[in-house]
């Protein structure tokens, strides 16, 4: 189902494929968090957040969670002190993959 499926409906955004993928992967930070693990999974949360720069703890504890609640992202606890959690990428997040590499090809060719 595309934009073209939808042309003239009143219908909700949100009520649309469309609505629901932005729903599991808007915002300013969950893209690059699918990045991050899809070039170098496992990662560990403190190299995360090293990588990514500007993001907060409780803001990345949120995203994770989120994702994780999403189906996109496992998280592994390791039980030692100190603590180590690990993340990596589901199957259902393996499927957007391409959808990631056309926009860095999109960014390539227009940047």
């Amino acid at each position: 189902m595309g934009i073209s499926d939808f042309d003239g409906e009143n219908i909700a955004i949100q009520d649309t494929p469309f609505g629901y993928t932005m729903s599991v992967i808007g915002g300013k930070w969950k893209m690059i968090i699918l990045y991050l693990l899809a070039s170098k999974q496992p990662v560990r949360f403190n190299e995360m957040q090293r990588q990514i720069g500007a993001i907060t703890y409780k803001v990345l504890s949120a995203q994770l969670k989120e994702l994780e609640a999403d189906g996109l992202v496992t998280r592994k606890e390791f039980p030692q002190i100190p603590p180590k959690v690990e993340y990596s990428l589901t199957s259902k997040a393996q499927t957007i993959l391409p959808v990631l590499e056309q926009l860095c090809e999109w960014g390539e060719k227009n940047r």
